[in-house]
């Protein structure tokens, strides 16, 4: 993605990836991108985006999703999902990353249906639902707590009260899930310095082939995906904590801080120093 001011403005592409200190817990994303695209990738919390210009494809488990101007995009937690432009012109849209505890906070108040609240559905056609969410991020640039936490809440109540049901469990098949699992766990632990699949599937008592089955099936991705995807959640918790760019990428198993900028800014959309730069505010 090309860049000109460290947003990763530029080629017609910017983006502000931030948070607004009085909603604590939520992620904010404006951007408008052309050639970027999102490799698969999962998130820690809820996906609420309102696509205000062109059109987005995202690759869900389900099949492609196109959103245009006036659709909202609903992702629950941990579902692998890819991104791109679906026009030539690309797509211009603003995000809510909720975290779980504001969605299950709100479930509670509207009395959703009991259980882990979901989303239903992938895409919906609301205009007026994405104008909400736009003017969600309007409010906390303006520095407007009283209105940012307002809308946020009638964002949030809206969609759980039209698409929401209890978050399905994910079903346990035997071995091989207990064994994605498993593995799962052995890379977070060795981040740093994972195995290789064929000494990965050793360790599991498993063959490689079984495993690479399993991971994909349980977490939408091979393992190699989900490790790169993993390294950049757990270095943005870093640059969050304050850590340079440069140690953390050492710290979750990048090279060296080039090779975490690369996967940085294609997962996240910006580049991870201007990611710290809106942390600190």
């Amino acid at each position: 993605m090309g860049t000109d001011d460290g947003r990763g403005r530029g080629r017609g592409e910017w983006a502000r990836h931030w948070q607004y200190e009085q909603l604590p817990g939520l992620d904010l994303l404006r951007a408008r991108y052309v050639r970027h695209t999102f490799p698969r990738h999962a998130h820690d919390g809820y996906v609420i985006a309102a696509v205000t210009g062109g059109i987005e494809e995202i690759g869900l488990p389900g099949g492609t999703v196109r959103a245009g101007p006036g659709s909202v995009v609903l992702i629950n937690p941990e579902v692998a999902h890819t991104a791109r432009a679906g026009v030539p012109e690309g797509w211009a849209y603003a995000t809510l990353y909720s975290p779980r505890e504001l969605i299950a906070e709100v479930a509670a108040e509207i009395a959703t249906p009991r259980g882990t609240p979901g989303f239903t559905t992938d895409m919906v056609a609301d205009a007026q639902g994405a104008r909400a969410i736009t003017e969600v991020h309007r409010a906390a640039e303006a520095g407007n707590a009283l209105a940012a936490d307002s809308l946020l809440r009638g964002v949030v109540a809206r969609m759980l009260s039209r698409h929401a049901g209890p978050l399905p469990a994910r079903p346990v098949r035997g071995a091989g899930a207990a064994d994605a699992e498993r593995a799962r766990n052995v890379l977070e632990e060795r981040m740093a310095a994972p195995p290789s699949l064929e000494q990965l599937a050793a360790e599991l008592g498993t063959s490689p082939f079984a495993l690479l089955r399993a991971f994909r099936e349980r977490y939408g991705m091979p393992p190699h995906t989900w490790l790169t995807d993993a390294r950049v959640r757990r270095a943005r918790r870093l640059l969050d904590a304050g850590t340079p760019p440069a140690e953390a990428a050492v710290t979750v198993g990048f090279t060296d801080q080039p090779h975490l900028n690369r996967h940085f800014t294609r997962i996240v959309g910006v580049p991870p120093g201007a990611y710290r730069r809106e942390r600190a505010g």
